[in-house]
């Protein structure tokens, strides 16, 4: 999809230049005039580079007119057709700013109709340049120059540090060195010299340059350790199984201290829980003998409270039996006079 939007974008964006570079090669003199202005003020610049540039005399401003539409034409075309998109774009930024400078100074306008549709023009132009601009950096998914640049730097500290390894065993004498190491070194960073190519002429040159340096610099080192590196390294190492022996035995001295710490602390808190143990004991004793002694007051409150209850309860009992004897005797002696009556 991205590759679509970029096929059909490019010659959108191509079409106003080669366009306009054409109308340019067919009508110089028409858009010399209106350059004029900027020609004008240019000129000092051109001067001095016809001096410095091998040629006879300084072009006129038609042949720069033309030669600014002669950079439209091949690079809009480059850029509609994708060749060197990148490149193309670039030129073609760089040559739209004369062009709006020149042909769009809608400050200088004085009627408000011109002035405006100059105005349109110039901010046209800015647009345009925008858009050329964005497709100038555009890498359409291939990697950037940075991103080559820090893959070259990467492999270059991949090589640096297997060369280190070589000298690092040479140095301990832990094994025998490998021969071909140095070689596979100088073979690697004659590769990152070739990958370096791809950055552009001036800078690969002085990185593969560099690479290729590095690659024999390191297999010099690999190849020319001397003995008294190896004797410094022996030293090094003895100093190192003393320095090691001083830490074991100031950490065994550490450890022993830190043990009877250990035992000192647990034994003070051993003996503040007895003590503690202890208080709670007495406590809970001195609260059981009050209760005890507190027991007999209460039970004969108890006891009291009992009897006064039970005396209640009887004389309570025995009026409702005094009241229940009367309501029966007055139901007898009812019962009587009836039967009575009935008799006679």
């Amino acid at each position: 999809m991205a590759m679509l939007l970029r096929r059909v974008a490019r010659p959108m964006l191509a079409a106003i230049f080669i366009s306009g570079g054409i109308n340019a090669l067919r009508n110089p003199a028409g858009h010399v005039e209106a350059a004029r202005p900027l020609l004008e003020a240019v000129s000092p610049a051109v001067d001095r580079a016809v001096q410095a540039a091998p040629v006879d005399q300084r072009p006129s401003d038609e042949t720069l007119v033309k030669a600014d539409a002669a950079v439209k034409v091949v690079a809009g075309t480059m850029l509609a057709l994708g060749k060197a998109p990148r490149l193309a774009a670039t030129a073609l930024a760089a040559s739209i700013v004369p062009t709006t400078l020149a042909a769009h100074r809608f400050w200088e306008e004085t009627d408000p109709q011109a002035r405006a549709a100059q105005q349109v023009q110039f901010f046209k132009n800015v647009s345009l340049l925008g858009g050329l601009l964005i497709a100038a950096a555009d890498t359409a998914g291939k990697p950037s120059l940075g991103w080559r640049g820090r893959r070259a730097a990467e492999s270059a500290v991949t090589t640096l540090s297997e060369a280190g390894d070589v000298v690092a065993q040479r140095l301990t004498g832990a094994q025998a060195p490998d021969r071909a190491a140095p070689e596979r070194a100088k073979e690697r960073a004659a590769g990152i010299a070739a990958g370096l190519t791809g950055l552009g002429s001036g800078a690969a040159a002085a990185l593969s340059d560099r690479a290729t340096k590095a690659g024999a610099e390191l297999v010099r080192v690999g190849g020319d350790v001397s003995d008294e590196w190896v004797a410094r390294a022996g030293k090094a190492r003895k100093r190192a199984e003393k320095r090691a022996a001083a830490l074991r035995k100031k950490a065994e001295k550490k450890r022993a201290r830190l043990e009877k710490q250990a035992e000192r602390r647990a034994a003070e808190w051993a003996k503040a829980a007895a003590t503690r143990r202890a208080a709670w004991e007495k406590a809970a004793q001195k609260k059981r003998r009050q209760l005890e002694k507190q027991a007999p007051h209460v039970l004969d409150q108890v006891g009291t409270q009992a009897a006064r209850l039970g005396h209640d309860l009887a004389v309570r009992a025995s009026a409702v039996g005094h009241e229940i004897a009367q309501q029966a005797e007055g139901a007898a002696q009812d019962a009587r006079k009836r039967l009575a009556a009935a008799r006679s």
